[in-house]
Parts: C-alpha cells; structure tokens; sequence
C-alpha cells in the first residue's frame, strides 16, 4: 500500500498556532492581508475564496483588491507602493502569472521584504540565497513541512526538485539542501530540458515535482519505493461529468499505488498546508512590523 500524506495535520497545526500568536498580543489590531489581482473575472477566484476562508478562521482581516481590466504595470505598481507605505497593512500577496506587459517582479518588488507575505520579491529570493531569509514562499515551505511532518528521508539524502520557477522550484531547492531550515539534503534539481528523467530520479529517495504536467510521474519514470510530494497541480477533463473538470497533480496516483512508498494526493496533499503557511506568514509579518524585538 502507498501512504498517503494528507496536508490536513500539518495545516490544523499551523492555523492554531497562527490563532495563538494573534490572541498573545491583545490590545493591537489583528494582521491585515491584501491579496491584490487584476481583472473582476480574476482567474484565482477559487484561491481569494480559499484565502478569506482561512483568515477568517484564523483571526487575520483579509481583503481582496481587483485592479481593472484597463489597468496598466504603472497603475499596478503605484497601488503596491500605496499597500506598502499604510501602516494598518500587514502582508500583501500579487497573484501570479500577470499577462503581458505585466512585470510580475518589477512589481512585487515594490514591496518591502516583510509585506511580500509569499517571499517572492527580489530582495526575499536573494536573502533565501544567503540564508537569511525574511518571507519564504509559501508553497515551497508548505512542501517541506509535509516532508518533514512524515518524516521523509531528507538529511543528506537524494532528493529531486522537479520544476525550476523562481515562486516554487528553485525556494524549495534552496530550502532542502541550505542550512536555514537544517535539513541538509542532497539535492538535484531536474526540469523540462533534463534528459532521461528516469535515470535522474532512479537513485531519489524523495521527489518534489513542481512541473504541473499530468502523469508525469508513473511506474515508467520513478523508482518503487520513492516517496513523492506532489505541488503539481493542473485541471483535466472529469470523466465522469461531461464538461466539468478535476484537479489533478504531477503524479499518476493510480499507476502508483503499491510502487510509490507515499505520496501526497491533489488535491489535499500541499494545498491546504500552502494556504495555512500563507496565514502563518501573514502573522510573521504582523509581528515584525508592529513589535519587532518579539519577532523570529
């Protein structure tokens, strides 16, 4: 039997101890939270649904700002800064990929490194290079906190990244084999242009895949007993609701059950403990600008 690493845990663990920061520090206006998107018909209706959701569960205010259709990379921009510059708001997150001309870099740099709650900025990527980092992004340490919650075979173990983005493949890359976070893997990161990925993966004993392609990972392309945690995550059709769809991730789960030693489902594997890491970064940020001798 495969095992399945569910993400709910890890994420009930991490709300309550978000809701406990906030209830430990009375007299202070709870973290505020921005998640700015452009366009009413955003594409990330589902996720602002899933954000408000868990903010409101955990204690963090949280509103969702669209910038029109005829908005422009300079519109975009100035509203950053305007977020960054007011002191009742704590975290900022831009949904991303932005359609062109859209910079997504040029403008979450605009951001302080606390504010930009899912540490994908310039400044937040480049402290993670040297270890010192201010915000990770959430994904990537959601990833890693499943990995260690199961107790994955991580510290100086094989382990592959598939996947090279700067928001989730490359953070996770640096998180696993750096020493900011102790676990001191032994890391290969793989992406579309490796070749043979079989012979890649054949000495892993864990798989992070971030690639967002369905199958990808079977029988065929990793070795059996490998433990994967699955941040891939695309929409197929339902084949049993014609004209619905169905989230699937990297990993063909049925090809792998009985071959794979565990394996996080999608969804419900990385999804959950993404958005309670969110939160938790949120507070993070709270905490750091409103009374930094108390932060981390």
């Amino acid at each position: 039997m495969t095992d399945r690493l569910l993400g709910k845990p890890i994420a009930d663990a991490l709300n309550a101890a978000s809701r406990a920061a906030i209830i430990a520090v009375p007299g202070l206006p709870p973290p505020s939270l921005i998640s700015v998107h452009r366009g009413v018909d955003s594409p990330f209706r589902f996720y602002l649904k899933r954000q408000a959701k868990a903010a409101a569960e955990v204690g963090v205010r949280f509103r969702d700002e669209a910038l029109a259709a005829s908005a422009g990379p300079g519109d975009l921009e100035e509203r950053l800064r305007a977020l960054d510059r007011d002191p009742t708001v704590h975290a900022v997150l831009l949904e991303h990929p932005l359609p062109p001309p859209f910079d997504f870099y040029r403008a979450v740099g605009t951001l302080r490194p606390e504010k930009d709650v899912d540490g994908v900025g310039p400044e937040n990527l480049g402290r993670l290079v040297a270890q010192r980092p201010v915000q990770v992004p959430a994904v990537a340490r959601g990833a890693v906190r499943i990995a260690q919650f199961y107790h994955l075979p991580l510290e100086g173990e094989p382990v592959v990244v598939l996947g090279r983005s700067e928001t989730v493949g490359l953070p996770l890359a640096l998180l696993l084999g750096g020493k900011a976070e102790g676990i001191h893997a032994t890391v290969t990161l793989a992406h579309s242009k490796s070749r043979d990925l079989p012979k890649v993966l054949a000495s892993a004993r864990t798989i992070f895949s971030c690639v967002g392609r369905p199958g990808l990972l079977n029988r065929a392309t990793v070795p059996e007993g490998v433990h994967i945690v699955d941040v891939g995550i695309s929409s197929v059709p339902d084949p049993t609701r014609p004209g619905a769809s169905i989230a699937v991730g990297d990993a063909d789960a049925g090809s792998l059950e009985g071959w794979a030693a565990s394996l996080t489902p999608v969804p419900g594997g990385v999804g959950p403990v993404t958005v309670a890491q969110l939160m938790a970064n949120s507070v993070d940020a709270w905490r750091r600008l409103t009374h930094p001798e108390g932060s981390g």
